[in-house]
């Protein structure tokens, strides 16, 4: 399998997540939160939204200029894209303070959270299909917090996925950790 199709799992498996473990719970267990300086399981997935509303069009733009019919099926990695997957991997278990924009603690949050993340998650689905005709090694994506600094576009959609991996991760524990409340 190619980097482009374990992405591709990985994100249906993401989908997958959402919709079995958090579509059906109700509002208190969507924002219920073990601490005040935690997020609630709609926060990680609104922290999610936020970068999906700038990954996904800057992704989507940088394909389509892109989009050549040289695909390599490897992605060569840059300093700064080693750098930010290394910082959102699960298994990477430092927290980091996220800038303050795409920070959502204490958001009044509903549903829609789910609905978006749903809805960015089939357009980064489309968006790994289309990228199978693109050069990945090409540094079109400028990075949300300092425009001047471009990301492969492959190292983009691995950066894009890993880091709603970590994410869903940490809203699975809240949702742990609320059973395990409820259960003492």
């Amino acid at each position: 399998m190619n980097k482009l199709e374990l992405l591709t799992q990985a994100n249906r498996t993401l989908t997958e997540t959402v919709t079995n473990e958090f579509a059906k719970l109700d509002l208190d267990a969507l924002n219920y939160k073990p601490s005040a300086e935690s997020w609630s399981i709609l926060e990680c997935l609104e922290h999610l939204n936020r970068y999906s509303r700038y990954y996904n069009p800057a992704l989507a733009k940088a394909i389509a200029q892109n989009s050549n019919g040289n695909f390599l099926e490897s992605i060569n990695y840059s300093w700064l894209g080693k750098k930010s997957l290394d910082m959102v991997r699960p298994q990477n278990a430092k927290k980091h303070k996220t800038v303050k924009h795409m920070n959502p603690n204490n958001s009044k949050l509903g549903r829609g959270a789910i609905d978006e993340f749903l809805m960015h998650q089939e357009k980064l689905q489309q968006l790994l299909q289309n990228a199978k005709g693109t050069n990945l090694n090409k540094k079109a994506v400028p990075v949300e917090f300092f425009k001047l600094l471009k990301l492969r576009i492959g190292e983009t959609l691995e950066f894009v996925v890993t880091h709603q991996e970590r994410h869903i991760q940490q809203a699975l524990r809240v949702k742990q950790q609320q059973a395990q409340q409820m259960a003492a």
